[in-house]
């Protein structure tokens, strides 16, 4: 006897031809009270010529018919389940840490845009790129926060595909930024004579629109490709997000091409973003290197050391998430790895990249003292 097995909620079902008196029959079985097939004989000649290729149709008929009606329309989010019972405190850990992060970024987004000296393409840059990272945590660490005060949470398929979509689109632009972000630090200490030449305000839309432009068609066509799988088994997600590589293992489709076509785009978005970056730092560090005075050496390294810190610690963790063929053997380890894209760097990044800027400060200074003005005017 052929057969085909499939195992669904403990109920094993078989399908599958017997050879009687010259004839051949469809058979299903389940071994569960309630047979969700009935018999069908299907009667063929033993010498049919297309009796093999009817065969095959018909099993791929019925493997279909089944994983149909098994089709998962759900997954739960499994976290964190070794520290569950810490739970309470994590939560509130990442929750003063989200606000922090949101906080920081608002901040440079509205001091940027009210005071006119910081108008200028470095902090026009840094203020979309605040705006991206808020888009980024948002579309994680609410689910998270649940993860962490309920335990494991369910998530729709849909919810799920427009999570995992989010959370690498506004990734993607972050690290594109960051490669531009590099330019402009670039062209500003080592080419300073042309900076405002080349870095004018249409340069920066075109460099943004280009960022966003080319993470859309990079994310859209591998999450397309990732819809298009078929998920019938397990619909546990060993992580606390719907990322792509832990879902790509649930299906029971083939997922080899998948499987290939997020490597190279994982490849192509990290390579391409951490080049520019360190041709950029790296001239910047030989500029800095050629300058007379030993305290603007140091405050330069400075400034470039936290910088590159924070950049380590994204790249690294991205690394270690998405550029390997084969990620089954390390899922679990996933989750701690994208905690730190998704909690420590974007709590740092508005510190190291602008509230520590003096222009910054006297910018929030001036600020705050129109907003006592006001009140005081108002009071009166």
């Amino acid at each position: 006897m052929k057969a085909l097995e499939e195992t669904f909620g403990g109920d094993v079902y078989v399908y599958g031809l017997n050879y009687e008196d010259g004839f051949m029959s469809w058979e299903y079985r389940c071994n569960s009270t309630t047979p969700k097939f009935s018999s069908v004989t299907k009667i063929l000649p033993e010498n049919n010529v297309e009796r093999s290729n009817r065969i095959d149709d018909r099993e791929m008929e019925l493997t279909m018919e089944v994983r149909n009606e098994t089709t998962i329309q759900e997954f739960i989010l499994e976290g964190f389940p070794a520290v569950q019972y810490l739970g309470n405190i994590f939560f509130l850990v990442h929750l003063l840490a989200y606000l922090a992060s949101i906080t920081g970024n608002v901040v440079i987004i509205i001091i940027t845009w009210v005071d006119y000296r910081l108008q200028t393409p470095m902090y026009i840059l840094l203020s979309i790129f605040s705006f991206s990272e808020c888009c980024f945590i948002t579309t994680v660490i609410p689910k998270l926060l649940s993860i962490f005060l309920s335990g494991r949470q369910t998530i729709s398929f849909t919810a799920c595909l427009i999570q995992a979509f989010s959370f690498l689109f506004f990734g993607s632009i972050i690290l594109f930024l960051m490669a531009v972000m590099s330019l402009d630090r670039y062209l500003a200490i080592c080419k300073p004579l042309h900076y405002l030449t080349i870095m004018n305000p249409k340069t920066c839309f075109l460099l943004v629109t280009a960022c966003c432009a080319l993470a859309f068609t990079l994310i859209t066509g591998l999450v397309v490709k990732v819809f298009q799988l078929s998920f019938c088994g397990p619909h546990v997600i060993p992580h606390f997000l719907c990322d792509l590589g832990p879902l790509i293992h649930l299906s029971c489709s083939d997922t080899r091409s998948v499987d290939m076509l997020a490597f190279v785009l994982a490849l192509f978005i990290l390579l391409t973003s951490l080049i520019i970056t360190i041709i950029a730092y790296g001239n910047i560090v030989l500029t800095i290197l050629q300058l007379p005075s030993a305290k603007e050496k140091k405050k330069a390294f400075s400034t470039c050391s936290s910088h590159l810190i924070v950049l380590s610690l994204m790249y690294s963790s991205c690394v270690f998430i998405y550029v390997k063929p084969k990620q089954r053997s390390r899922l679990d380890s996933n989750r701690e790895a994208a905690l730190v894209n998704t909690v420590v760097t974007p709590l740092l990044n508005p510190v190291i990249y602008t509230l520590r800027n003096k222009q910054v400060h006297q910018a929030l200074r001036d600020a705050l003292s129109r907003m006592r003005l006001q009140k005081q005017n108002f009071g009166r």
